[in-house]
């Protein structure tokens, strides 16, 4: 039996860029940074980041593109694929990532200034989410299906 399965959970090194292949096939391609941490022998606080390069393919790599930008978190589950070219001095590379099959996105950060539209565009932020959201006062009356937002 074999398996090739890796989670990471991490933050964007950098905004990801959406691409398409010369069939019309949606590719996107970005580091995720992940912090390991523990105390030494002599319990001094020790830090380690470890840098992972990740593809998605099809709505995963349109989705990302759209809603992500540097910093954001970020849970990827998928495979590790090693792929091997030659540069143009001919020696031989190799680089190891990780093909996202599933992903989640992160919680967004509150206070942000901006955020992307549907179109991918950056906007202001008009109000925040707070201010959308109906009050329920539950001092005065018992709550009823009725005063229920949804």
């Amino acid at each position: 039996m074999n398996l090739n399965k890796i989670f990471v959970l991490g933050r964007l090194t950098a905004d990801p860029q959406l691409r398409s292949t010369p069939t019309g096939r949606q590719v996107t391609s970005f580091g995720v940074a992940t912090n390991r941490v523990w105390n030494d022998k002599s319990g001094t606080k020790q830090q380690e980041v470890e840098f992972h390069n990740v593809v998605l393919w099809g709505r995963q790599a349109e989705i990302v593109s759209q809603f992500l930008t540097k910093g954001s978190m970020i849970l990827v589950e998928g495979r590790l694929r090693t792929r091997t070219w030659q540069n143009q001095q001919g020696q031989t590379m190799r680089t190891t990532e990780i093909i996202g099959e599933r992903i989640q996105l992160g919680p967004r950060p509150m206070g942000q200034g901006q955020s992307k539209d549907f179109s991918g565009q950056a906007k202001e932020n008009s109000s925040s989410p707070k201010n959308d959201l109906p009050e329920i006062n539950i001092d005065e009356e018992e709550i009823t299906a009725e005063d229920l937002p949804f």
